[in-house]
């Protein structure tokens, strides 16, 4: 099932209708609607909804943003904070985000679970600087990887049962309204879950129906330029447990949310792991352009009519 997200001309909008119709007209009537929605957009997406001009495959949390977040920033709230109003604001919207998607008859939820406290800065910046300049192979380069790692191992444990128990609130509610809560794979080390640690959070929910996996395409991608992972093994894995992914590519090594088949990603490999029906979401950076897009659209029905 193929969609795609708002999160691509949602700055460019103050009405929602508008935006939902620029989207239709790329070629797409399955959209999932994502952060970074302002509360004034709410009415026009309705109201093209109730038009039934397209159907919403899922939502992405928080939708619609908290009123006092004035930019897209799905992380304002984190589960894992060590401030418990945080904690408590990221769950609030979080059931509120359940309760409107239920309204647009969501099938999923898609939901960053946090972050451990490392400063990306120290960490995954210097490291990508290195792989750029073509010095992944330095001594350097070996050695600060090797310290983030047990760095990262030594703190995670507190975070990721902060993680644990905010899904076991929400479990609930999400089988009530009927939308799976789809954990996605992060673009950065720092945060929660990393692979090792969400295989052992699905297999913690093994047996909810309403939990699974969310694969984003180039989140998992930079991490492997990183040497972080084998995207292609991690697949292996986690496959089990996909509910759907974010399509997008990345340009070495590690400009992502780029228009599908203008970066670096081996799609029918990576593709050969999802379920046929499973949602598939193009996830754009808003500075990509329309044709480019619909470019784009018509070699994947191509090369995927049964994934189109």
């Amino acid at each position: 099932m193929l969609a795609f997200s708002t999160c691509w001309n949602n700055s460019r909008h103050i009405d929602g209708e508008s935006m939902i119709d620029e989207i239709i007209d790329l070629g797409f009537s399955n959209i999932e609607l994502s952060h970074g929605m302002t509360i004034t957009k709410l009415p026009g997406i309705q109201k093209a909804y109730r038009a039934g001009k397209f159907t919403c495959s899922g939502v992405h949390n928080f939708f619609p943003s908290p009123v006092e977040v004035v930019i897209d920033a799905p992380d304002a709230y984190e589960y894992t904070s060590h401030r418990a109003f945080d904690r408590r604001r990221a769950m609030d919207m979080t059931l509120k985000t359940l309760e409107i998607g239920a309204e647009f008859n969501a099938k999923y939820l898609v939901l960053h679970m946090g972050s451990t406290p490392i400063n990306y800065r120290k960490y995954t910046r210097p490291l990508t600087e290195l792989v750029a300049t073509g010095r992944q192979h330095d001594t350097q380069f070996t050695k600060l990887k090797i310290d983030f790692i047990k760095k990262r191992e030594k703190l995670s444990a507190l975070y990721y049962q902060r993680a644990i128990e905010a899904l076991e609130q929400l479990a609930p509610k999400a089988e009530e309204y009927k939308i799976k809560l789809a954990i996605e794979s992060r673009s950065r080390f720092e945060d929660m879950p990393n692979e090792r640690e969400m295989l052992k959070l699905q297999k913690h929910f093994k047996d909810h129906p309403w939990i699974g996996y969310w694969h984003d395409f180039g989140h998992v991608q930079l991490k492997h330029n990183l040497g972080l992972l084998d995207h292609e093994e991690w697949l292996k894995s986690i496959s089990p447990y996909i509910i759907g992914g974010h399509v997008h590519d990345v340009e070495w090594p590690a400009r992502d949310h780029r228009t599908p088949f203008t970066g670096t990603l081996n799609y029918p490999s990576i593709l050969s792991y999802f379920p046929n029906e499973c949602p598939l979401i193009w996830e754009l950076s808003p500075s990509r352009q329309a044709s480019e897009i619909q470019s784009s659209l018509k070699i994947w029905k191509e090369q995927f009519p049964d994934r189109s």
